[in-house]
């Protein structure tokens, strides 16, 4: 039976073995090591949107969550971009649109916000502690990116929405301890001595 539009993929089985010897399928089909950087970049988005599931599962602000949802399945269209070489037409990619929206996001939760006077440490509410776990895996895969780039064509607005997403999630975790009403923890340079 034909799989429908909003039925991307269809899994009867979830191992394959195919992947026992060290080696994957990119989205062509073709076979790669799992030490590829490619594997390593849209490796990185996975965990990221693992943490952001986390995020949403916990106490999130309820004007965070729409768009950290809309980021989820995002995340997974930025996967679908790395495991495709850049070049093959007609494969889903990441768009100037999707990067527009980020930075629409991130004025919109910024704007209230104090400005800033030190270096904010992860904390506050266990929202803004993941949030900002979140933001560090999500420079962790925009390293990784680059690696792949270095390596092989990539599309450059992958760096570009990895790199605008980590400045959303900083300003989102931000933004979780003022809607609840929490300090924001400082950084106090040579406090401890």
């Amino acid at each position: 039976m034909p799989r429908s539009a909003d039925e991307p993929v269809r899994l009867t089985r979830i191992y394959t073995r195919g992947g026992d010897a060290g080696e994957t399928s990119l989205g062509d089909g073709s076979r790669v090591s799992k030490l590829d950087r490619r594997i390593a970049a849209y490796g990185g988005t996975d965990e990221l949107n693992a943490h952001l599931g986390a995020v949403l599962a916990g106490d999130c602000p309820a004007a965070l969550r729409a768009p950290l949802e809309r980021i989820q399945n995002e995340l997974f269209d930025v996967g679908a971009d790395l495991s495709v070489p850049w070049g093959i037409e007609g494969r889903l990619r990441v768009e100037q649109s999707m990067i527009d929206e980020l930075e629409r996001l991130c004025d919109r939760f910024n704007e209230p916000l104090p400005e800033l006077k030190s270096f904010v440490l992860p904390g506050g509410t266990e929202a803004s502690a993941r949030l900002h776990v979140a933001r560090t895996v999500c420079r962790r895969a925009e390293r990784e990116t680059l690696l792949a780039a270095g390596e092989h064509d990539v599309n450059p607005l992958v760096l570009v929405y990895l790199n605008r997403l980590s400045d959303l999630l900083f300003i989102m975790a931000r933004a979780a301890n003022a809607l609840a009403g929490a300090g924001e923890p400082l950084w106090k340079p040579g406090a401890s001595r």
